[in-house]
């Protein structure tokens, strides 16, 4: 387990913008001290070649070996390096080639091959450059879209502690159908954690959808029950848009957690699951699961015979010191290389064992995340998300939390 000073790391808590970035970013590895030093290689490639070769003889002169400085400087440079490296080598050669009269000279022949080769790399460094500019602003774009979907939250949000972790199984995804959000009202502070069935593009449009419709009602309805209702319309109004505009994708479904933190009790939490994995009550007593009713996935509700009534809503009570852990399937159908899955439960309750500190919302994420990847060796085969809540203390009662508390960096 990775830690920093007896802690477990820091989360990246949620999406943040990527704020002004040089276009063309290179292997952060080649930088030192804040500057680039990508004309490094090259530039020792470059002198090696001519050092190594004064003693060569006309069976073996490494002079042409000159052609791949520019190639190398193409894959590690901008393109004006690039060209100024093409120049430099053809001036090396030249000089090179004719210091020493009375060796062999490669001539002619091979001016014009490191000449060639220079003006093919520089263009290959063009090429490169240009689809490393698309592929940054599409990762603007998916962030945009990350951020829309699973919007920061700020510390505190609601008068809850949070901490969310979001892995995409496709790192080069950046986003899928999980989806977590808070939303404080005058009818007290509401949860949604969930999951859309599927991957893809069709997922996110579909959490978009639910997470638009939760931050309206969650804020504006009274009653749980009615935000739940409204959730279920929203999915089923969506699911008919897909299957009228053709798509294959229009079964989709959801499940789901809703919490409903009521203002007139700050030991309970209204709890209702649709399909989901039921939350985990966490605390320096220990890891309970909560008993809850798990109904129908969200857009299910039109495949249920005779009138079910409104979802049921289960009050129950929460110590002060528990930290609610909510989490989607990419965590509880983690793999280890027998098949086992991963022991979420018991994992938490040893870590509790050791350092009770460890129901801390901030911590608890972090532990999950490195607990699930640890154990199927990084190979996520779905979207993981983590989410955890605890209510904050009241204001003046001993243990309250700093203004604007963060988590540990």
């Amino acid at each position: 387990m990775r830690r920093h000073r007896g802690e477990y790391e820091p989360l990246d808590r949620y999406p943040a913008g990527t704020g002004d970035r040089d276009v063309v970013r290179r292997q952060e590895s080649l930088r030192v001290a804040g500057r680039s030093v990508s004309w490094v290689p090259p530039l020792l490639l470059l002198v090696t070649i001519v050092v190594a070769d004064y003693p060569t003889t006309g069976k073996f002169r490494m002079l042409s070996w000159i052609v791949l400085v520019p190639g190398i400087a193409a894959a590690l440079c901008g393109v004006a390096v690039t060209a100024a490296f093409a120049g430099l080598s053809l001036l090396a050669y030249a000089l090179a080639d004719s210091s020493w009269p009375h060796e062999y000279q490669s001539g002619l022949p091979d001016f014009v091959l490191v000449a060639v080769g220079g003006i093919l790399a520089t263009l290959a460094c063009a090429v490169r450059v240009r689809d490393e500019r698309r592929m940054l602003h599409m990762a603007d774009v998916t962030d945009t879209i990350r951020r829309t979907v699973l919007r920061p939250l700020p510390p505190g949000w609601g008068g809850l502690d949070h901490a969310g972790v979001y892995l995409p199984a496709d790192a080069l995804a950046r986003v899928g159908g999980d989806f977590y959000d808070i939303q404080p009202g005058p009818h007290g502070t509401r949860v949604l954690v969930g999951d859309v069935q599927g991957k893809g593009l069709g997922a996110v449009e579909a959490a978009a959808a639910l997470l638009g419709t939760f931050r309206e009602a969650g804020y504006h309805e009274a009653r749980l029950t009615t935000v739940a209702e409204r959730l279920e319309t929203r999915m089923i109004r969506h699911r008919g848009h897909t299957v009228a505009l053709g798509r294959p994708d229009g079964d989709r479904f959801a499940t789901a957690v809703l919490l409903g933190f009521p203002d007139d009790e700050r030991e309970a939490v209204d709890v209702m699951v649709f399909g989901h994995e039921p939350p985990l009550a966490v605390g320096p007593g220990g890891v309970r699961a909560l008993p809850v009713e798990v109904r129908l996935p969200l857009g299910f509700g039109d495949l249920v015979c005779g009138p079910a009534g409104p979802p049921a809503v289960r009050r129950l009570r929460v110590a002060a010191d528990e930290t609610l852990l909510m989490v989607s399937d990419g965590v509880t159908e983690a793999r280890d290389g027998g098949g086992a899955f991963y022991p979420l439960a018991e994992d938490v309750a040893r870590a509790l064992a050791a350092d009770p500190g460890t129901a801390e919302p901030a911590r608890l994420a972090a532990l999950v995340r490195d607990g699930t990847l640890r154990h199927c060796g990084g190979h996520l085969v779905d979207d993981t998300t983590v989410f955890a809540v605890r209510r904050r203390p009241a204001p003046g009662t001993a243990g309250e939390a700093p203004e604007g508390g963060r988590l540990r960096s």
